[in-house]
């Protein structure tokens, strides 16, 4: 009897110990693959576009690729009092990239110093739509983003930048920065189809409705466009994105992303997740797979996503007579 019962004991014991390893190499493994994505940080809090709409379709941009550990930071409104901009200070070194859902009023200058050194060390940087209207009196942030519109930007910004004859091209013309026309679904038309972030994806794809900006400028310096749709106000092929170097940093610039069902696109969830792992380590692996339900040149591909669109999407763009 004795002898049974140590049996039994002893294979209990082991189960035990078993389980125990079992469950320890589950947690290490789980740990491990935490530690393997890209840390995050998406800047809100102000825009001219409802931020609280669209961040969280950003947010699920992000995770759905499982490629990134997401976070986010939301600047005081604009008329807080001086003791919330102290307070508000993102700890940018914490993260391989920062994603801007942002344009409002200015920074504390602590926090432009430490986002320039940021960047300019090597940190990643996306520009999400009226992110490039921001900051128009920030030197390093129009550095950054290349071009931008609107808040006073004209020919001393810097050229208007497009593409004529296949070919980046710096327009001196005196002007304006920054307009749209109707918002409408259109062509997307990849400059650079051997980029990561294009490789692999249709020459042209049709995206939802959303702002065609057009007439962006500003110093147009270390830019590259790898994407470009027809402008209906310019009927030149206005860039919609972009990439940059600013130091050792990495800057990927969308112009798309109006509203929540603009970003509801099968087109825009795999480029923003490609841009942004570019802008954080150079190259696309974890988002290089192309989803079946990618668009093609002539019907959109809308993503699901339970609670949205919340934001009414405007008439149809009257048809030219």
């Amino acid at each position: 009897m004795l002898s049974g019962f140590n049996y039994l004991h002893n294979h209990s014991t082991m189960k035990r110990r078993l389980l125990l390893a079992l469950a320890f190499t589950f947690a290490l493994a789980s740990i491990s693959h935490a530690a393997d994505k890209l840390k995050i940080l998406i800047i809100d809090g102000q825009n001219n576009h409802n931020w609280k709409v669209t961040t969280p379709v950003l947010q699920n941009i992000f995770d759905s690729s499982g490629a990134f550990a997401v976070s986010v930071s939301t600047a005081p409104p604009k008329d807080a009092p001086k003791e919330e901009w102290s307070a508000w200070h993102p700890k940018f070194s914490d993260y391989s990239v920062v994603v801007s859902n942002y344009n409002g009023a200015d920074w504390p200058e602590a926090v432009q110093k430490d986002f320039e050194t940021y960047v300019k060390s090597g940190g990643g940087f996306v520009s999400v739509h009226a992110a490039n209207n921001s900051f128009p009196k920030w030197k390093a942030y129009n550095d950054m983003i290349g071009v931008g519109g609107w808040g006073g930007r004209n020919e001393t910004s810097g050229p208007w930048l497009y593409v004529k004859e296949g070919k980046l091209f710096r327009d001196p013309v005196a002007g304006g920065g920054g307009a749209h026309g109707a918002q409408h679904e259109f062509v997307v038309e990849i400059q650079n189809s051997e980029h990561p972030i294009t490789k692999g994806l249709p020459k042209a794809w049709m995206h939802a409705k959303d702002e065609l900006y057009s007439k962006l400028r500003g110093p147009a310096e270390n830019v590259e466009i790898l994407t470009a749709s027809k402008s209906d106000l310019t009927s030149e092929m206005e860039p919609n994105m972009m990439v940059l170097n600013y130091g050792k940093g990495r800057v990927f610039h969308t112009t798309l992303g109006h509203a929540d069902y603009s970003m509801l696109d099968r087109g825009f969830y795999l480029t923003t997740q490609r841009g942004a792992e570019w802008a954080a380590t150079g190259d696309v692996k974890a988002c290089a797979a192309v989803p079946a339900d990618f668009p093609t040149a002539d019907k959109v591909s809308i993503v699901t996503l339970e609670g949205y669109p919340q934001t009414p999407t405007p008439k149809p763009k009257p048809v030219d007579k």
